[in-house]
């Protein structure tokens, strides 16, 4: 008899996680699921049987906290779904003074993913899954001001930025961990009518006006690819690998496949967060 998959799916209190989470549950998964409120994460938990921790992103030492209750409980995992994320002012600091599209969304999964690092080569074979945007388009990295402390920006390029990362990362994965048998994908997963924005006036807008039904797919149709790819696992034929919605090869932004960023983002997140 095998053993369950492990899977962690953060960003799972509601939307495209929570799909994904209800989806992907059953006897042969051992399932953790992350958000911001343990209130709306209860009725997941309940529903799937699955492990719940709450944390916030926009604080470094609560991810740190999280990979450790994350190694205490889960033992190897299978699939790290880095689910979490959003689009925010970004004008606004972080609890560990980082503009919040840069952490929330880059930041915090890059050090959860590496603090997990072990626990996704111990199994023999890995998927950590990306949550990225077509926003990346929008989006422009600079290794010399990440924080836009000398540069002034819109949310839609920050947002924008932030997603790009997503895509750089998952490269860096695909590149430095193949050997570990960790393999790494990066996902549009389309615009789902969901929570998404919640903390941005401008996304909000469009999110809470009829508009939203012309501009927007339902949440289980934004969930598909996820639970797809996460079904799929660990496939090297799918490493370091962007998806609109279920097509390879998305439109990505010219910076994608710039190696220096590759390398340099690793390096100074890494920096950044503390790793050795």
């Amino acid at each position: 008899m095998n053993s369950p998959r492990t899977i962690v799916i953060t960003g799972a209190s509601d939307g495209i996680g929570a799909v994904a989470a209800r989806a992907l549950a059953g006897p042969e998964t051992r399932l953790v699921i992350v958000g911001r409120s343990a209130q709306k994460l209860a009725p997941i938990a309940e529903d799937t049987d699955a492990i719940a921790l709450t944390a916030d992103f926009a604080d470094l030492e609560q991810v740190r906290t999280l990979a450790q209750q994350i190694r205490d409980r889960a033992g190897t995992i299978d699939v790290l779904m880095n689910n979490a994320g959003g689009t925010f002012a970004p004008g606004l600091r972080t609890t560990d003074g980082h503009e919040p599209n840069f952490q929330i969304n880059h930041l915090a999964p890059f050090l959860l993913t590496n603090l997990l690092r072990d626990r996704l080569a111990d199994g023999g074979g890995a998927l950590v899954l990306n949550t990225s945007s077509v926003g990346n388009l929008f989006g422009h990295v600079d290794l010399t001001d990440l924080d836009y402390d000398r540069r002034r920006v819109s949310e839609m390029r920050a947002y924008g930025t932030g997603k790009l990362m997503n895509i750089l990362f998952t490269r860096g994965i695909a590149q430095r961990w193949a050997d570990d048998g960790i393999y790494s994908a990066a996902v549009h997963p389309g615009p789902a009518a969901t929570s998404f924005g919640r903390d941005s006036w401008f996304v909000g807008l469009l999110y809470r006006t009829p508009l939203s039904r012309l501009a927007t797919i339902t949440p289980e149709q934004g969930a598909s690819p996820l639970i797809a790819l996460a079904e799929r696992g660990a496939d090297p034929e799918i490493n370091g690998v962007y998806f609109h919605r279920h097509r390879a090869a998305g439109r990505e932004n010219r910076q994608a496949h710039d190696q220096k960023l590759i390398d340099g983002l690793w390096e100074i997140s890494a920096e950044l967060v503390g790793l050795d």
